[in-house]
């Protein structure tokens, strides 16, 4: 569909822009047939590209590293999702009105359950920043409650736990839970760590589960070698599909059917 005056506008805003959530919201508003149009962003100037959304009328902005916790305080209401964990992802102009969700925690929650992951089980999450708060917040309000943060940054780390009232650790040393959970960029393609393993091999040998938030590539070095033990495995593409999904519904009022959702998820890869 051709833009026109009309189209309704969504962007999100990156420090490093990426193609998965242009590609997928693109691609439904075509299969649905919808009048708007996405666009990823980068700025040197938070405040007033938040400003902008208002002035505009861009109807969502997605939200990504790292401008998660900054944010807040420039938007007008914030929703359960973000109040708990001080950390927000979504963004909803309704008539000037900037409502802040964070669709990161409801895609992290419903994978635990999903996944009928045991909240009896020990788990390691590795990581401090925004998203390892929403995972963090969503593991404590599924009711895991032997947990362990392990965080190479002692304030935040220590903070996150506190918060959650789990344990912080610098790493994670002799501890061999039964879930691992990482929410760093070890891992991610194009960074400097694209080809580390965020636990070792003897802690990933020694897990039931283990999930990486990391989505790009779909198969982290971590997933590798889970997948080569026969390790349960999470990825960071179900993450980032089911928060895309969560937007987009915020954004448009409309929740495509399943296939309609993998069409878009297969597309927005590549």
């Amino acid at each position: 569909m051709t833009p026109s005056k009309d189209t309704v506008l969504c962007i999100s805003l990156a420090g490093r822009p990426g193609t998965f959530g242009v590609r997928f919201h693109n691609h439904l508003y075509a299969q649905l047939g919808l009048d708007y149009y996405y666009k990823a962003m980068s700025t040197a100037d938070l405040a007033a590209a938040v400003g902008g959304i208002r002035a505009l009328g861009i109807r969502g902005c997605g939200v990504s590293m790292p401008y998660k916790e900054a944010s807040i305080a420039l938007v007008d209401e914030l929703d359960p999702s973000v109040a708990a964990i001080d950390s927000l992802n979504t963004i909803v102009n309704t008539d000037g009105h900037l409502k802040a969700y964070n669709t990161d925690y409801l895609a992290v929650r419903q994978l635990i359950d999903e996944q009928r992951l045991d909240p009896q089980a020990a788990f390691a999450l590795r990581g401090s920043g925004g998203m390892a708060k929403a995972v963090a917040c969503a593991f404590r309000d599924a009711g895991f409650a032997h947990g362990t943060i392990v965080a190479r940054n002692e304030d935040a780390g220590r903070r996150l736990a506190a918060n959650c009232g789990y344990q912080w650790r610098a790493e994670l040393g002799e501890l061999r839970p039964a879930l691992l959970v990482n929410v760093t960029p070890i891992g991610m393609a194009g960074g400097a760590e694209a080809q580390q393993l965020a636990f070792a091999e003897e802690a990933i040998e020694a897990a039931r589960v283990v999930f990486d938030v990391v989505a790009m590539p779909a198969r982290t070095p971590l997933i590798v070698a889970a997948e080569a033990r026969g390790r349960q495995v999470i990825s960071g593409l179900q993450v980032i599909a089911l928060q895309a999904l969560e937007q987009f519904v915020l954004y448009t009022g409309v929740r495509p059917t399943r296939e309609q959702v993998e069409r878009a998820v297969a597309y927005a890869r590549g």
